[in-house]
């Protein structure tokens, strides 16, 4: 038995009974409690009394190299503290030196353990291996001090048959002898006999093996616990461990399923000496799990155990039979080993089943199903997806976390966790289009309004169309309403002036001409470096344009005001304009957000006015041709079937929120999957399946998005708002914007 399964309290304990101990040899060799100072001291208190204190309290476990020259140093302090070479003879001389040597050779070999165990050369750690391996043995406190004691005795007590039997007495007491381990050994071994006696009464009969992992067993007793830990005992005689999960079947023909698990090394003895007692295809109950769990990762988790992997099982599909339903719900994480890799997958859908156990005997239960969202990488914040299956019957642990509180890189989270979920690239967000989808009170003008922020954080310019009149309020501390309200004003005034404005030529009259070049030039002044703005914010619902409907006739002509969706195609062909004269580029330089687009970008089937056709088309034609130049956009609206496909197709990032309309639900399938398009219907409010190129995950997840309060507290500490040029004339009174007002659509 060895001293490092005593625990702290217990070696200490026996380092004071070992030195009183040798005191005591010293009071009944030298005739005094205290040792010499000189030569006949060294056996006390650089021999004993130090291996005393490295064998029970410096190093009970293992020697570090650093140990090993402590204890080396030590040694050779001693020997130069106590050396008469002067007056010693021949013999004497050369114990010395070859302890002194000896003792050299401890120490170079430690620092040269030190020094090559960072190698990244193979024969440099195959050195620096075989130098560990000889520390193991030659740098412990046994072989560093003995060789000193028996070095004190036969130079400085040989003289003296009293000092010679008195000091190597104590040195074979306290080094060979050990009389604590040899009490504590036989302890073990009387309690490991009575033990065995207590605990193999049989339980129950082996009666069937799901291989792999799991067994059925018929139990005696007719009250069935979970929990409890098995020996189990199969016909070849193999015995190995196992934990009860659940109780199946009625009657006689109840079962108890126990999932097994290798024996942990240090209870292998016991287990297998207590198996000789049990006959073979029974199990016997043999401990509890707080016993064995250490290193057992299955008893670790007992806690957070809910299921074992079932059939049908895939790469991205999860399925497994649930035991324990208390915190499992749709959109929850669980994690699952595979290949010794935790994988984490999210809880999407569950069914009830019933399959025959044994014979005859059937047995329902809920089978649920996760999708896969990868291995955790916590240093970049991101999932890897796996790329191999589970075993059946694994378990499977659910994600039990602290509340989340929210971090400025989090786009949101995964519910009921703490796990978090990010935006993994701004820049491809905008180059690449994003869309924000869901019905009316969601919360998808808040989510759009947050990602504005991040978009301006990141030095990409944003232009709002907004038909809600929301992003002006909540980004008040971005926008120079001073300014703006200037620009619009004359924006307004050059398209309200076209109304009377008549030609021979149908292209130059009204205002549409004018207000065109009046908004490129406004984009081409914010897009300018130089210009410290980052947003600005239009509504086309408030602009009068107009256009010649009809050619001169008796100096009259009828006149059409725009719609907004022809307001919309010639902010979004400016905007194009403008960044095709800067070059193309790889970098966003501007993105285009489109609330309410299902009245800004309509399908055909959608439009208002047979001119929204055309105009629908030339927004889209700006967006597809605008990712090379860095020009994307923002996509928001609550009606994903009335939306031009065209523009819909080419956002490769995608936040799905609730929604009900098979068009829609269709629609996303072809990016999410059916199982998530499935979800969509009954997800909360802010909460999302978020997807595409943008996601820190390769794979769809559904999140819980960052409450607006959270957000502002976490992000704009980091990154507050810049500092406007202008002042600020009185602004319109706040007012608090309830989740219906969310999307409404003001006409």
């Amino acid at each position: 038995m060895k001293n490092q399964q005593y625990s702290q309290p217990i070696r200490t304990l026996l380092f004071l009974v070992y030195v009183f101990l040798i005191f005591l040899t010293n009071r009944l060799v030298f005739g005094q409690w205290l040792p010499f100072a000189s030569g006949k001291g060294l056996w006390f208190y650089t021999g004993l009394a130090s291996l005393l204190l490295g064998n029970y309290l410096v190093t009970p476990y293992f020697i570090k190299p650093v140990d090993a020259i402590s204890y080396s140093v030590v040694s050779i302090i001693a020997l130069y503290a106590v050396n008469e070479i002067g007056g010693w003879d021949v013999f004497e001389n050369i114990l010395y030196y070859i302890l002194l040597i000896y003792f050299l050779i401890i120490v170079v070999i430690s620092f040269l353990q030190i020094i090559l165990k960072d190698s990244k050369s193979e024969i440099t750690q195959r050195w620096s291996n075989t130098f560990r391996v000889i520390l193991e043995d030659f740098g412990r406190p046994n072989l560093i001090f003995s060789p000193l004691i028996v070095f004190s005795i036969i130079v400085f007590h040989r003289d003296s048959p009293k000092e010679v039997i008195g000091v190597f007495l104590a040195w074979l007491i306290v080094v060979i002898i050990r009389p604590d381990e040899f009490i504590f050994g036989l302890y073990i071994r009387m309690s490991e006999i009575w033990s065995e006696i207590q605990t193999l009464s049989v339980y129950g009969k082996l009666e069937a093996i799901q291989s792999p992992n799991l067994v059925l067993i018929s139990p005696k007793e007719k009250i069935v616990n979970s929990g409890s830990i098995f020996l189990i005992k199969n016909a070849n005689a193999y015995t190995t461990m196992g934990i009860g999960l659940d109780c199946i079947g009625f009657g006689d023909s109840r079962y108890l399923r126990v999932f097994e698990f290798e024996i942990p090394q240090g209870f292998k003895a016991r287990a297998l000496k207590s198996a000789k007692m049990l006959p073979e295809n029974r199990v016997a109950k043999f401990g509890n799990p707080e016993e064995f769990k250490e290193g057992v990762d299955l008893l670790e988790r007992l806690k957070n155990l809910i299921g074992i992997v079932s059939t049908d099982t895939s790469i991205e599909r999860l399925y497994f039979e649930v035991l324990k339903e208390e915190y499992l719900e749709a959109g929850c994480l669980i994690q699952v080993k595979v290949k010794n890799q935790i994988v984490v997958y999210q809880v999407l859908d569950g069914y009830t089943k019933e399959e025959i156990v044994y014979q005859k005997t059937t047995h329902g239960f809920i089978r649920a199903q996760a999708q896969q969202i990868g291995i955790r990488d916590t240093n970049e914040d991101r999932f890897i997806p796996a790329k191999w299956v589970p075993q059946i019957n694994t378990p499977v642990f659910l994600v039990i976390t602290q509340e989340y509180k929210t971090k400025i890189n989090d786009i949101g989270h995964f519910p009921f966790s703490d796990y978090s979920v990010s935006i993994k690239s701004i820049n491809q967000l905008v180059t690449h289009n994003t869309a924000i989808l869901g019905i009316l009170g969601v919360g998808k003008t808040m989510l759009a309004i947050e990602i504005v922020e991040r978009i301006m954080t990141d030095k990409i310019k944003v232009l709002c169309l907004d038909l809600t009149d929301q992003y002006s309020d909540e980004l008040k501390d971005f926008y120079d309403r001073e300014v703006e309200s200037a620009t619009i004003a004359k924006l307004k005034r050059i398209g309200e002036e076209g109304k009377g404005k008549v030609e021979q030529n149908v292209e130059e009259g009204g205002s549409v001409k004018e207000f065109a070049e009046a908004i490129r030039s406004e984009i081409t002044q914010f897009l300018k470096t130089d210009d410290p703005r980052m947003l600005k914010i239009f509504n086309p619902s408030e602009f009068q344009v107009w256009r010649q409907d009809s050619k001169l006739f008796k100096n009259n002509a009828s006149m059409a005001s725009l719609t907004p969706t022809e307001i919309t195609q010639i902010f979004s062909d400016a905007v194009l304009s403008v960044c095709q004269d800067m070059g193309m580029t790889d970098r966003a330089r501007v993105c285009i957000v489109y609330e309410e687009a299902h009245a800004l970008v309509p399908e055909w089937s959608s439009v208002a006015a047979e001119g929204d056709k055309s105009a629908t088309s030339g927004t889209a034609r700006a967006i597809l041709q605008g990712r090379k130049f860095g020009l994307g956009c923002l996509l928001v609206t609550q009606r994903t079937a009335n939306v031009t496909k065209t523009i819909l197709n080419q956002c490769n990032t995608v936040f799905a929120m609730r929604t009900f309309d098979d068009t829609g639900k269709t629609f996303l399938s072809n990016y999410l999957g059916t199982t998530y398009s499935n979800l969509l219907p009954n997800l909360r409010e802010r909460e999302a399946v978020f997807y595409g190129r943008a996601s820190s995950c390769e794979n769809p997840v559904l999140i819980r998005l960052n409450d607006r309060e959270d957000f502002l507290g976490a992000f704009r500490k980091e990154y507050p708002p810049p500092e406007l040029q202008s002042s600020h004339p009185e602004e319109k009174p706040e007012r608090e914007l309830s989740m219906d007002e969310d999307d409404e659509i003001p006409f």
